[in-house]
């Protein structure tokens, strides 16, 4: 019986480019400015293409708006599950994202109960189906080390917590090298609060913001980040809310990944400030919010991230002491430093790196940047369309805004993998986010470069 015969790769044809099935033009930045360009998108909702005159589908021109990637948000409390006076839910809280311009957030365990058991995990992954207005991961509770593998099933990163949260207690100083090498082995990434109560102070006479500082100090933050020492091989080690200059140095130096929040970049410790001012770690008194600011002009800041965790404003009425930490900022963070892009006060490709690109590298996610193979997840930015916050043309329960009256630019439109979530400032999308994992570590096939 005659062998068959092998086809040349002359005979062979490459097969036929998907078709674009939608066309969104406006302008990106390319080559250092600001030109027209268009971007192509499959029906599977990826980025098939990025070039002029493309051809194929529907088309939609924004004209003098600006195309950039949507924000991916690291750090988020959804407070979902929640007790009696939860603030907010899944719903409310990723509509709050998609308005801001967020396309994915990490949702923080702390939540009642706490995500600190498989089960309770999936119990709340459960719970967040067909109520997610983008896309969210949810992180674990890094607690017990005989938890991690498990956890590690489900859960999309962990969070390690320092310092006393909501319903979890910090580990023992001593089982920390455990810990930390329990999940370096998974490889998901591990964010941590860095606050060590050890040198926290309960007798202080300052009140307020100030008083919290002091009750809080930075030397508590700057201990935390020595006890992560040394630092497991192959940890995907994230650092959040850092508030101080010389700390974010020395992580930058370490080379390691670092978050700042819009509050310790904008808001400082000062008199008079109630406790709708207070978070954790604390707002730090001057002039460490400008020194961050300078570093984050200079792109020294790997990400940006809202730390998003709001509360009543009955609870937040409370005396300083009595009332709790967190303040809302998903719908706000991005639109503020838009403004300040706007202002000339903030390079475009420096908040898009920070608000997008890294924070999605870090996550493990195809998206962050309008790049072939990348989700088509975009907003539509019209820069000459600068407003002013208003806690009242928010769609936070809370009701409050640290930033009322504080200029921003809110994205026209916002796409997710190319269909339409939002319009003109009202949420027109299906509620069809998905709970994403990492699909890749750094340095893996297929990680973005």
């Amino acid at each position: 019986m005659p062998r068959p015969r092998k086809r040349s790769r002359e005979s062979e044809v490459p097969a036929p480019p998907p078709p674009i099935d939608f066309v969104l033009a406006g302008r990106l930045w390319i080559g250092g400015r600001l030109q027209p360009m268009e971007v192509g998108i499959g029906m599977d909702g990826r980025i098939l293409a990025v070039g002029k005159n493309l051809s194929g589908g529907q088309r939609h021109d924004v004209g003098e708006s600006v195309l950039i990637p949507s924000a991916v948000d690291c750090h988020t409390h959804y407070r979902d599950p929640g007790g009696p006076d939860a603030p907010e839910n899944f719903e409310t809280g990723t509509r709050q994202s998609a308005l801001g311009g967020i396309g994915a957030a990490v949702d923080m365990p702390n939540t009642q109960p706490p995500a600190n058991t498989l089960d309770r995990l999936e119990s709340k992954a459960e719970r967040a189906q067909g109520r997610l207005a983008i896309d969210v991961l949810l992180y674990a509770a890094l607690t017990v080390p005989e938890r991690v593998a498990s956890l590690s099933r489900s859960a999309a990163g962990f969070k390690l917590y320092m310092a006393p949260t909501t319903e979890i207690d910090p580990p023992r100083v001593e089982r920390l090298p455990a810990l930390l090498a329990a999940a370096a082995a998974t490889r998901l990434p591990v964010a941590v609060h860095a606050e060590d109560p050890r040198f926290f102070r309960e007798q202080t006479e300052l009140e307020g913001t100030e008083g919290w500082n002091a009750r809080r100090p930075p030397e508590a933050e700057m201990k935390a980040y020595e006890l992560l020492h040394p630092i497991p091989g192959g940890l995907r080690l994230h650092v959040a809310h850092v508030t101080l200059p010389g700390l974010a140095s020395r992580i930058f130096r370490d080379g390691l990944s670092f978050e700042v929040t819009p509050q310790h970049l904008l808001l400082s410790a000062g008199r008079g400030a109630d406790a709708r001012w207070k978070v954790n770690p604390p707002l730090r008194e001057p002039p460490a919010s400008s020194e961050l600011w300078e570093m984050f002009q200079r792109g020294l800041v790997p990400i940006l991230a809202s730390d998003h965790a709001p509360h009543s404003a009955e609870l937040k009425a409370r005396p300083f002491l009595e009332a709790p930490s967190g303040m809302p900022g998903a719908q706000t963070m991005l639109p503020l430093f838009l403004a300040r892009v706007r202002d000339a006060a903030l390079d475009l490709p420096v908040l898009l790196r920070a608000a997008a690109d890294r924070p999605a590298r870090l996550l493990g996610l195809p998206q962050g940047r309008i790049a072939v193979g990348h989700r088509a997840n975009l907003l539509v930015v019209d820069f000459r369309r600068r407003t002013e916050i208003r806690a009242r043309a928010l769609h936070a329960p809370c009701g409050w805004t640290a930033f009322e009256g504080w200029p921003a630019i809110f994205p026209s439109e916002h796409y997710i993998d190319g269909k339409l979530i939002v319009k003109d400032g009202e949420y027109v999308g299906a509620h069809e986010g998905r709970l994403l994992r990492p699909e890749f570590a750094p340095g893996e096939p297929g990680a973005p470069v």
